[in-house]
């Protein structure tokens, strides 16, 4: 078993995809950089900190971005975001079986501010044309560094999204949170809560993500190649189901009465939206989890 978190975005491609498939557009020989880092006196990196090109999946022709969360937290910035958005354009002109983004950022890169934020947009409304025209999205959680900020939004555009335990996927990140509410209201430096608030298992369990796997990146294979063929195109039919979830999820939590000062927050959730002896759940594997709540594993 090959750990998918300690992998970096290259060695990912390279063990995810069928082997010896992946072609790179605009790859570091280009020396495509970032013009504001430069500027500012920070390091540069010749892909900008993502990896795009196209590849084979189980022999099927697929579209594939990399973020390589060892160069800046996989922070978006104007030519990272460029470099997405060009590859979704691409994907309706030339119709591959799925586009695969491979999400590993803590968000905008703040050195790039503004221009960060225009390329999010950009790049949410491309996974959604994407979606449009019939072309799977898949987004692939498991580095180190989470999915935050605007590439949190991004994934929660797609249309299946896989993850795994060690995975972290949410808008605000820890220390943000921390740093805006305080540490009584959340401890950035508290791993066990981390993890239940915005970690894979969590994120499988409220139904924000479609699969969960081990670290594995032949699990995550196994997982993407599945959900090849799981498109969802957005649809006022579609757009209904996902509020019918959020709306289950609020009336789970009531406003008066939910912190009794025992329970964790996490584990009550679980427990209002079903789960049985939820406070196992942070010690469970994924198959123990799976098996704990199979209705939610079909």
């Amino acid at each position: 078993m090959i750990s998918y978190a300690e992998c970096s975005a290259r060695e990912r491609l390279a063990l995810l995809l069928d082997a010896g498939s992946f072609h790179e557009w605009l790859p570091p020989a280009e020396r495509l950089t970032s013009p504001h880092l430069a500027q500012l006196g920070v390091p540069s990196a010749f892909d900008d900190g993502v990896a795009i090109g196209r590849a084979l999946l189980d022999g099927q022709a697929v579209f594939v971005a990399a973020q390589e969360g060892a160069f800046m937290g996989g922070g978006v910035g104007e030519v990272h975001g460029a470099k997405l958005v060009g590859l979704l354009q691409r994907a309706l002109r030339d119709r591959p079986a799925a586009v695969l983004l491979l999400a590993e950022s803590g968000g905008v890169r703040l050195h790039e501010a503004n221009a960060g934020l225009i390329a999010v947009s950009e790049v949410m409304r491309a996974v959604l044309d994407v979606r449009a025209a019939g072309i799977p999205v898949v987004v692939l959680i498991g580095g180190a560094n989470g999915c935050f900020g605007g590439m949190g939004i991004v994934a929660r555009c797609a249309d299946h999204i896989v993850m795994s335990d060690v995975g972290r996927l949410a808008m605000s990140g820890p220390e943000v949170i921390e740093a805006s509410h305080g540490v009584d209201e959340y401890d950035a430096r508290d791993r066990a809560l981390v993890w239940r608030t915005s970690g894979g298992k969590h994120r499988w369990l409220t139904g924000d993500c479609d699969a969960l796997v081990e670290d594995d990146v032949q699990a995550f294979r196994a997982a993407a190649i599945a959900a090849l063929r799981q498109s969802r195109p957005v649809s006022l039919q579609a757009l209904e189901a996902e509020h019918a979830l959020l709306a289950a999820r609020l009336a789970a939590v009531p406003e008066a009465g939910w912190n009794d000062g025992v329970h964790d927050d996490a584990v009550r959730l679980w427990q209002r939206l079903g789960v049985a002896d939820a406070a196992q759940v942070p010690a469970l594997d994924v198959a123990a989890l799976q098996a704990l709540v199979p209705a939610r594993g079909a």
